[in-house]
């Protein structure tokens, strides 16, 4: 790992369109003169009617806003309650594992949606406020999506892997199919419970077929979801967005691979339970990348409580005087460089645009090939530069392992944070009282 100028990207746990999720997801305060009752137990806790209702509120806001025929009353409180049921759960998972988000990591995390949706912070709560979400409610939402996006990170994505014989054979199926489209998907999951029995699961197929039946009679789709669907973006109509074939599950891949835009799937069985998918869109997505590379290196002189920004700044100075004079750069970064590229003389091998921080960037592609910069400041510290060459490489093929590696994780990590929810939500104690007067 080249540790000094490379880029560390940030890592947000949710991607900014989520906030339009959350801003309709998070609720206010109920009004405290209207009659409440508990409508669910979750392990130790409570759901209410108000914070149900409150849910009802939003929820009908945001299809009426999406242009999504609201469902019955009945069915959108089922759903919304069981979502609450599933938040609750893993807000519990996060406790009594440790998995905490104090108030400063929260208010990182809301100033990051602020900027995402280019606002300040202060702008940000006054659009909340305006679209009737109370702020605090909102916050709340957001560290339980922060607890969620931990959770997954550690239950699941950071034991998931990807083979180089699995990238391979996902690219080899691509050839022979002579496909490499990507697809913009609707989503229905009747989910089916661990350890079902055969009356259960065919009382899950029914619920899966009578779904089915409203589709073919011309029922809205998103309607349906809402309505319907078990999976976790049933409110916003099922919307899987743009994925391509390794990203979706194989049922799912070979189901919309000879689909048409506007077709839907059959009933399709997972382990999970019966899905039904509509293909809104396709496009093909293999484009040549073709980019200009440089191979560089560097001694770097890391600032901290003993070495000041002048004496840096000093040395490489120094350093930089005496590889002009002719000695050798990269026994001077052996010697000099604070960085694990120091036992390569420097060496950072070939880099591509956007594999270093944007200083150390900007600076090296500032340079002709064999020019030495002065000192440079990034985020490391500072840096003495030299290209030593350049070439314009074709990197279609990379750029294809690449997409295909993280398409793989995609799905693999989908599908078993599905699957660990749901066996969260099997072992949980869940008293369902909606039914109740």
């Amino acid at each position: 790992m080249i540790e000094a100028p490379i880029a560390m990207k940030p890592c947000f746990p949710f991607a900014a369109a989520a906030v339009l999720v959350s801003l309709f997801s998070a609720g206010h305060a109920a009004d405290p003169k209207r009659l409440d009752r508990v409508v669910a137990v979750v392990n130790n806790e409570v759901i209410t009617r108000l914070e149900l209702d409150e849910q009802v509120r939003i929820a009908s806001r945001q299809l009426l806003r999406q242009g999504t025929p609201l469902p019955q009353q009945q069915l959108l409180e089922r759903q919304l309650l069981e979502r609450m049921i599933t938040t609750r759960i893993l807000n519990q998972a996060g406790r009594d594992t440790g998995v905490r988000v104090d108030d400063t990591q929260l208010d990182r995390a809301v100033t990051r949606l602020a900027q995402e949706n280019r606002m300040s912070a202060a702008e940000f709560r006054t659009v909340l406020e305006q679209d009737g979400v109370e702020y605090g409610a909102f916050r709340e939402q957001v560290r339980a999506d922060i607890v969620a996006s931990r959770l997954r990170d550690r239950e699941v994505e950071s034991r998931i892997t990807v083979s180089d014989a699995e990238v391979e054979g996902y690219l080899r199926n691509q050839a022979v199919s002579g496909r490499n489209d990507e697809f913009n998907l609707l989503h229905i999951l009747i989910t089916v419970p661990e350890a079902s029995g055969p009356e259960a699961i065919q009382a899950r197929r029914a619920r899966a077929e009578e779904v089915m039946a409203r589709l073919r009679k011309g029922e809205d789709f998103k309607q349906v979801s809402a309505s319907f669907s078990d999976a976790p973006n049933a409110i916003q109509g099922g919307d899987l967005g743009w994925r391509n074939t390794g990203r979706l599950p194989n049922i799912f891949a070979q189901a919309v691979v000879g689909m048409k835009p506007g077709e839907i799937s059959p009933v399709l069985r997972s382990p999970n339970g019966f899905h039904i998918l509509k293909l809104v869109d396709r496009r093909g997505s293999v484009q040549q990348v073709v980019v200009e590379r440089t191979r560089a290196r560097h001694i770097l002189i890391r600032l901290n409580e003993v070495v000041a920004e002048a004496d840096a700044v000093r040395r490489l100075q120094q350093i930089r005087d005496r590889i002009l004079q002719g000695e050798d750069f990269a026994e001077m970064a052996r010697a000099s460089s604070e960085d694990g590229s120091a036992s390569r003389g420097g060496d950072l091998g070939w880099l591509s645009p956007g594999d270093t921080v944007p200083e150390f960037e900007q600076a090296m592609n500032a340079l002709k090939p064999g020019e030495l910069s002065g000192p440079v400041q990034s985020p490391f510290g500072w840096h003495l530069i030299q290209v030593v060459e350049r070439r314009t490489e074709d990197l279609t093929a990379e750029r294809q392992r690449q997409v295909a590696r993280q398409a793989i994780k995609a799905r693999k990590t989908d599908e078993a944070f599905t699957e660990w929810v749901r066996q969260q939500r099997d072992r949980a104690y869940v008293d369902l009282r909606l039914e109740e007067r």
